[in-house]
């Protein structure tokens, strides 16, 4: 069984940063995919950033402000988010898939329970 667990999120200002991170235990293999979604008030889950090994994918709305990572060594899957802006206010939700970086959520098969990111005007 995989679980994770993503912790980091909280309140910040426009313009500010916050750095998010998702602990991955049980059967979670360096060659699955890992990713971020996320999900505002009243809004489809959308498609953030994944990673497997140095290959990256980036929703346009992020790129250039949002850098994804992860520690194969610990399981660990990080956010890294500059440039925050109020749109960029949701849920993120960390997710993997037994296979390559894709955006639609369907392909992920494990999910953890989301960390709130609120950013102030």
């Amino acid at each position: 069984q995989v679980q994770l667990v993503e912790s980091g999120g909280g309140l910040v200002r426009s313009g500010g940063s916050l750095k998010l991170s998702c602990a991955g235990s049980g059967r979670i293999f360096s060659s699955y995919a890992m990713g971020w979604f996320r999900q505002s008030l009243g809004k489809e889950r959308e498609f953030v950033a994944a990673i497997r090994w140095s290959d990256t994918l980036y929703d346009d709305s992020v790129k250039g402000r949002f850098a994804i990572s992860r520690d194969n060594s610990n399981h660990t899957l990080y956010l890294q988010m500059s440039s925050l802006q109020p749109e960029d206010t949701a849920i993120y939700y960390c997710a993997a898939a037994r296979g390559e970086p894709r955006p639609q959520r369907e392909w992920y098969d494990f999910w953890g329970q989301g960390t709130q990111v609120t950013v102030s005007s």
